[in-house]
């Protein structure tokens, strides 16, 4: 809610107002025509107050270009300042000069809207143009919209052109989704949250690591879907999809709200429960009123931001009259594991290509593709279309072979972690880890310096040590002997003096590694996933920054 003024200044305010001539003022902003797509029985209400903020979203998503920034009110983002043009080409992110460009536009506003709140503190006139200004400002807040409003000036680049590469993408996923959607019981407009969340880019990352086009963070994640040293399913866009309608239906359970229960989404499930606390049930009032320590401007904004990408999303040709493309949708046949397997394995049982099941398969990682970890039971496996039927057609029944047995070793529990973490650390499902350990959903508590027995598929190259840890617990863990772990590392007999952060090696390094290609990678993303240098792996290869690579190619991956 606006901080109250004094009397004096709202008078003042108001007196100044009423002499703005007339004539001649058109508001600075006009939004196109809006087509309703709620009906009386819509779980996702269009509420009264959030209608400047649904426009403004809808005009970010369908209107404003990569080209564009718009100058707003960060607590009312339906007070658009100003559109301007970007100078510089259309990429994401911004160039070091358009960042210069952007800070120097705020700035700008700022000083305007903090000189017109000291011309009204001192009872001075304003020109018409400050006077157009505050008209704009206190027509859509109140009298008290100036008050602090150069604290809330905000920028937001237009988006319509990602936007509408994420309705072309989303027909690849859209029948899958609204299929899961539905055997969860859920409303089926959820599909429209990946274009919130990453325009269905289903390889994007976060600055905060959240991944895959429902952007589940690692520990939300490791909850609902399986991540570990094999498989990360936050990429897998079905996979994904299963987790997010888990999430939100356990979300809806708990909270009992839709618009509530999305905004858990982005701001955590206890988080809203909070606010449920002091505010009620009631979407509006924790809008307006709740002022949760994380609560901030994405929170806030990400259900008006989710209308407005219904809106745009299920109307894509009055907003983008230009025409667009869809893709087709996804047709890969779908094999559930019933055993652990290995990539070879799988390809030798189907007669496919191993780099064209590591293609199409976006979950598993390099480990898989390159070291030959396995695969764990339950694991969703594509297929290119018609492989069973194939089969099937031959009357083939083709059984997996199965994977080597994974040696176990300990894991010494150390403070603040849990069993989902060190599942995920050694490439184990959750219940793999309760099964070898005696655990149960009720008696399934650990503590600092407790052994538990561990999966270890493959010894890595480097181990980075934790607190607490000492070279007996490390050579121990990976099989080997401390007098083994000194040489390998250069350390000299009778020194144990190591510290938290400090890198090992565990074993030499595999000369020869190669990495197949997947779809949407490029060649610094590779060189980052395995830790090597851009122009090492450029001249391991024989290419430079600009030689393409396509799906399938073996890119050798140089030692460190």
């Amino acid at each position: 809610m606006p901080v109250s003024q004094g009397p004096s200044t709202a008078l003042v305010l108001l007196t100044a107002l009423i002499a703005l001539p007339a004539a001649g003022w058109d508001p600075p902003l006009t939004y196109p025509p809006r087509v309703t797509s709620t009906t009386a029985h819509d779980p996702f209400p269009e509420f009264e107050t959030l209608q400047g903020n649904v426009e403004f979203w809808t005009n970010v998503f369908g209107t404003w270009s990569l080209g564009q920034v718009v100058v707003h009110d960060m607590d009312y983002p339906g007070v658009v300042y100003g559109v301007v043009d970007l100078p510089g080409p259309r990429v994401q992110p911004y160039t070091e000069e358009q960042e210069e460009f952007i800070e120097d536009l705020r700035e700008q506003w700022v000083d305007r809207l903090q000189l017109i709140e000291r011309k009204l503190a001192h009872g001075r006139q304003l020109t018409d143009d400050e006077k157009r200004l505050g008209l704009l400002v206190t027509s859509k807040i109140g009298s008290d919209g100036l008050r602090h409003a150069d604290q809330r000036v905000r920028t937001q680049r237009g988006l319509r052109e990602r936007f509408l590469r994420g309705v072309e993408i989303s027909h690849r996923y859209i029948a899958i989704i609204r299929r899961i959607l539905r055997e969860h019981d859920l409303p089926e407009d959820l599909a429209y949250m990946p274009h919130v969340e990453s325009s269905f880019q289903a390889e994007a990352r976060s600055s905060s690591g959240a991944v895959g086009i429902w952007q589940f963070t690692r520990g939300a994640g490791s909850q609902y879907l399986t991540i570990n040293a094999a498989i990360d399913e936050r990429l897998d866009p079905v996979e994904a999809t299963r987790g997010a309608a888990a999430y939100l239906a356990d979300a809806y359970q708990r909270l009992g709200d839709w618009p509530i229960a999305m905004t858990a989404y982005n701001h955590g499930v206890g988080g809203m429960a909070q606010a449920i606390k002091k505010h009620g049930r009631d979407y509006e009032k924790i809008y307006r009123e709740y002022r949760g320590r994380t609560f901030g401007f994405a929170s806030r904004n990400f259900y008006s931001e989710f209308l407005a990408a219904r809106e745009v999303a299920s109307h894509p040709e009055a907003y983008f009259p230009e025409g667009f493309r869809p893709e087709p949708a996804l047709d890969h046949d779908a094999l559930r594991l019933p055993r652990r397997a290995t990539l070879s394995g799988i390809s030798t049982t189907f007669g496919i290509e191993a780099a064209e099941l590591a293609r199409i398969n976006p979950a598993w990682n390099r480990h898989v593709v390159d070291d030959g970890y396995a695969l764990p039971a339950k694991t969703n496996v594509w297929l290119p279309a018609g492989s069973l039927d194939r089969l099937a057609s031959n009357g083939e029944h083709p059984e997996l072979p199965p994977a080597p047995e994974v040696p176990i070793g300990v894991h010494i529990v150390h403070r603040g972690e849990t069993l989902s973490g060190i599942a995920a650390r050694y490439g184990m499902r959750l219940d793999e880890l309760y099964q070898i350990n005696g655990f149960t959903p009720k008696k399934s508590l650990i503590h600092a310096g407790q052994k538990l027995r561990v999966a270890s598929p493959h010894a890595p190259e480097i181990h980075e040590i934790r607190r607490g840890e000492t070279l007996s617990d490390i050579a121990r863990r990976y099989g080997m002997t401390v007098a083994a772990l000194r040489d390998l590392n250069g350390l000299p007999n009778g020194d144990n003096l190591i510290h938290a952060g400090q890198r090992l090696r565990i074993r030499e390094a595999s000369p020869g590694r190669t990495h197949v290609v997947r779809d949407g990678e490029t060649l610094s993303r590779i060189a980052s996933n395995y830790r090597v240098g851009l122009a090492d792996l450029l001249r391991a290869n024989s290419l430079s920054l600009e030689s393409p690579i396509f799906p399938g190619q073996r890119i050798r991956i140089p030692t460190r």
